[in-house]
């Protein structure tokens, strides 16, 4: 399946160089994907390659990102890096060490901004018992953020707005998409497995997105940093989260494009897309990150795709220049 330069691959089978092309192998036969028209590869089922595969994609820059059998994501191969910068680096640690909590209130500001436009498309259309959420994250969201002094206090605040917004779902999505908590390892429940899917695509997409700046992908800003992730990739997909995930995800289940007995995987209780469900989610995401709109500040047409790669740069300004980080924020688009 593919999406631009984007391939997903949901069958068991293997990978590996074929000339200068990618060879997938499985029982049905051989498949090729031209070698140019690749960036991502998505391996959303058990596949094997080798270490002449991962060196044949390294060198033609492709990203890969690993999903096991069971749709957790296991992790992402990218080529090494070619936008190091040590002077950047240094930077982007002081601005850690100094600027940090500006930097984290930002983000959360945007998430909350950005969920606020999203939910006032509902309220405009009679739901109207989203009011006292919608002018929480509108009146009081800046006036929390403005009095905290520690990242934990931003981060509780993040919190609050989340669990609201889950809360706020009652209100305006079919009753077998409500949720009572979130849950994240493993999902337990339909909306649960939606939300994990999408914000993990999400969080690859801005993965690869990094890889083409000379930021370090170690070293953020709302989330701790710690090995084992990429945790600056968590940071920037969050202002998207909303614009992304959770439209994409209101829009298939308004529908009905995404039912429960249909979409998810009945043996593991519902809270697993199955195969069908996954390509319906990952066409209406990749449909989504490719739309385009006029920018009101770049006064041009844009891809959602293209805004979250600005976002490094508008961070790498920050860094290295001092200005103000502001996030993707909905309004912009005209």
């Amino acid at each position: 399946m593919a999406k631009n330069h984007t391939r997903y691959i949901f069958s068991m089978g293997e990978l590996k160089r074929k000339d200068n092309s990618i060879a997938f192998s499985n029982e049905k036969g051989n498949f090729y994907l031209p070698i140019e028209e690749t960036r991502e590869l998505y391996c959303l089922n058990e596949v094997s390659f080798n270490t002449k595969f991962l060196d044949f994609i390294a060198r033609a820059g492709i990203t890969m990102h690993i999903f096991n059998y069971h749709g957790n994501y296991s992790g992402s191969f990218y080529p090494k890096e070619y936008l190091i910068s040590g002077d950047l680096t240094i930077k982007q640690s002081l601005s850690f060490v100094n600027e940090r909590l500006v930097i984290a209130k930002s983000i959360v500001s945007a998430i909350a901004q950005n969920i606020h436009e999203v939910l006032y498309h509902y309220y405009r259309h009679d739901k109207k018992e989203l009011k006292p959420y919608l002018d929480w994250l509108k009146n009081d969201v800046e006036s929390l953020l403005h009095v905290t002094t520690k990242i934990e206090q931003i981060m509780f605040v993040e919190g609050q707005i989340w669990s609201r917004f889950y809360d706020s779902f009652k209100y305006f999505l079919p009753e077998d998409f409500v949720m009572n908590k979130r849950v994240k390892r493993p999902p337990d429940n339909p909306m649960n497995a939606l939300i994990s899917f999408g914000n993990t695509l999400l969080y690859t997409k801005t993965i690869a997105s990094i890889y083409h700046t000379h930021l370090n992908q170690a070293i953020s800003f709302l989330h701790s940093p710690r090995e084992g992730r990429f945790s600056l990739s968590l940071d920037l997909s969050e202002a998207f989260k909303p614009v992304i995930v959770f439209k994409t995800i209101f829009d298939l289940v308004g529908r009905k494009k995404l039912q429960v007995l249909k979409h998810f995987d009945k043996s593991l209780n519902y809270a697993l897309l199955n195969e069908e469900g996954k390509k319906i989610f990952i066409d209406a995401f990749e449909e989504r990150m490719n739309e385009t709109f006029l920018h009101v500040k770049l006064k041009r047409k844009v891809s959602y795709k293209h805004c979250l790669k600005l976002d490094g740069y508008k961070l790498i300004k920050t860094i290295v220049e001092g200005r103000e980080f502001t996030p993707f924020l909905l309004k912009e688009k005209m």
